[in-house]
C-alpha cells in the first residue's frame, strides 16, 4: 500500500477501503508519512468529500491512535458534553455540577481557547491554585467522589488529532465536515463516556454559520457515536451574539460562579438549563423544569462547584469574593455615536476584540492574560442612547486597545425599530 495511490484515489473522487484510511493515520501518527503527503490527502478529502462510512473509518482509526480511557471503575451512567465553540461560552462551569445533583457521572477533557473562541482549562486556570494536569487515578477518584471532574488534554489521548490539526489549521482544510466530525468524536470516544451531548453552535461567533450546517454536523457525530455503541443527541443554540455578558477568562469564571447563585444572564441561564435536561434526558433520567432549576436555587449546584474546586487545589473563596481573581482594574467604557435598538451584535468580531486584548491567543504557543476582557452592556432588543456605553473592556499594557475597540463599534449594528430578542435555542437532534 502507497500513499501516493491512496491519495491519487481520493484525489479522483473513489472512497477508501477501511484499511486504506487506517494506514493513512497509523502512517502519519508514527511518521512514515511526511506533512507534506498528509497535506496533499487533507486537500483532496477536502474537496471530493467523505462518505459517512469513511468518516466512521476516519474517526475509529483517530481514536484508537494513543490511550482510551477506561471509565468502568466509576458507577453510574458517563456523560460527557462537547461544544464546537462559541464567544462567552463557559456553559461547562455551570452545567457539570447541575447534572452531577442528579447523580450523573462526568469525567470531563476540556482543551485551550484558541482564536476567538476561549477554553475552558483557560477559564479554569484563572482561579488561583486550580489543577487541570491531573493523573487518571486522581481524575477519576474526583468523578467519584464528587459526580464530575474537568482536566486538561492529554498528548497520549488521540495523538492523530493534534497532528492532523495542525496542518489543517496551516492548509485551509479546517472547515471540512468529515475532518471537524472526525477530529471531534475521536476525542469523545477516547473519554470512554457512555453518552455526549453536542452543543452545537450556530451564528456569527460560531464555526458554522447556518442551521443546515450545524444540523448536518449533528448529525454525523450523532451517527458516528451510535454506531459505536454510544448514546448521543446534540442541541443547536444560537451564537449570533455573545453568550451572556462577560468574554475573557476571570469574567466568565465570575458570570458562572453568579450564575450558580441564580443571578446569571437570562439566555445563557436558560441554555444551561436546557443542556442539564438533555443530558438528563440521555442517561435516561427525566426532571421536571423546576426541579432542574431547585439545583441552582437551592445551592446544591454551587456547593457542587466548591467541592470541586477544593478537590483540584483552587481557592473556594473565589465564590463570594471575586477580588481573588486576577481581574483587570483597568478598564474603558466602548460608546458609540447612534441612538436606536441593538438590531445585530457580530459575534465574531467580539470574539476577536477580546483576544486583541489579550484573552485569547492567535497561535497555540501565545500566552493569554486571564486578567483582560470585555462585558457587553448592551445586547440585541436593548435601547442605546448616543455615546451611552455598548461595551466595557478589561485592558493590559500589552492589549490592543485601539484595534479592538474599532472591532466593537463595528459589531454593533443600531436600527429605529427593536427587534425581537433571539431565541437561544434553534433545535435539538435526537
Amino acid at each position: 500500500m502507497r500513499m501516493y495511490d491512496i491519495i491519487k484515489k481520493k484525489r479522483d473522487g473513489y472512497e477508501l477501503t477501511s484499511d486504506e484510511i487506517d494506514f493513512v493515520i497509523k502512517g502519519y501518527v508514527n511518521g512514515k508519512i511526511p506533512d507534506y503527503q498528509m497535506a496533499a490527502f487533507l486537500m483532496a478529502v477536502y474537496f471530493q468529500k467523505m462518505s459517512e462510512r469513511e468518516t466512521y473509518d476516519l474517526t475509529i482509526s483517530m481514536a484508537n491512535s494513543g490511550k482510551m480511557l477506561d471509565l468502568s471503575s466509576i458507577d453510574g451512567f458517563k456523560i460527557d458534553k462537547h461544544s464546537t465553540g462559541g464567544v462567552g461560552d463557559k456553559t461547562t462551569l455551570v452545567v457539570l455540577p447541575m447534572v452531577a445533583c442528579f447523580g450523573l457521572k462526568i469525567a470531563k477533557m476540556s482543551g485551550r481557547g484558541l482564536g476567538h473562541t476561549g477554553g475552558t482549562i483557560d477559564k479554569l486556570e484563572s482561579i488561583p491554585g486550580m489543577r487541570t494536569n491531573l493523573k487518571e487515578d486522581e481524575f477519576y477518584s474526583i468523578v467519584r467522589d464528587i459526580g464530575f471532574s474537568i482536566a486538561g488534554q492529554t498528548g497520549e489521548l488521540v495523538p492523530a488529532d493534534k497532528k492532523i490539526y495542525a496542518l489543517r489549521d496551516a492548509t485551509a482544510t479546517v472547515d471540512n465536515i468529515s475532518l471537524i466530525a472526525s477530529s471531534i468524536v475521536s476525542k469523545k470516544l477516547a473519554g470512554g463516556a457512555d453518552g455526549v451531548i453536542f452543543d452545537v453552535k450556530v451564528g456569527s461567533g460560531a464555526f458554522l454559520k447556518t442551521v443546515d450546517e450545524a444540523r448536518r454536523l449533528a448529525n454525523l457525530m450523532i451517527n458516528i457515536l451510535r454506531k459505536f455503541g454510544r448514546k448521543a443527541s446534540a442541541v443547536l443554540s444560537n451564537m449570533d451574539q455573545p453568550l451572556g455578558r462577560m468574554v475573557g477568562n476571570s469574567l466568565e469564571v465570575i458570570e458562572a460562579i453568579e450564575t450558580l447563585k441564580g443571578k446569571g444572564p437570562d439566555d445563557f441561564t436558560e441554555l444551561c438549563l436546557i443542556l442539564c435536561r438533555e443530558m438528563l434526558d440521555l442517561a435516561g433520567l427525566k426532571a421536571e423544569e423546576d426541579e432542574i432549576y431547585d439545583t441552582i436555587h437551592s445551592g446544591k449546584a454551587l456547593g457542587k462547584f466548591a467541592d470541586f474546586l477544593r478537590m483540584q487545589g483552587g481557592n473556594p473563596e473565589v465564590i463570594e469574593n471575586y477580588d481573588l481573581l486576577p481581574v483587570s482594574s483597568k478598564t474603558m467604557d466602548v460608546r458609540i455615536g447612534e441612538s436606536g435598538y441593538v438590531n445585530r451584535i457580530d459575534a465574531e468580531l467580539i470574539g476577536v476584540a477580546s483576544m486583541l486584548l489579550g484573552a485569547g491567543r492567535v497561535k497555540k504557543e501565545d500566552e493569554i492574560d486571564p486578567g483582560v476582557g470585555l462585558e457587553v452592556l448592551k445586547k440585541v432588543g436593548n435601547f442605546v442612547e448616543a455615546n451611552e456605553p455598548v461595551a466595557r473592556i478589561y485592558v493590559s499594557e500589552k492589549s490592543d486597545i485601539d484595534s479592538a475597540i474599532k472591532l466593537i463599534k463595528s459589531a454593533y449594528k443600531i436600527s429605529n425599530d427593536r427587534p425581537q430578542s433571539p431565541e437561544i435555542l434553534l433545535e435539538v437532534i435526537k
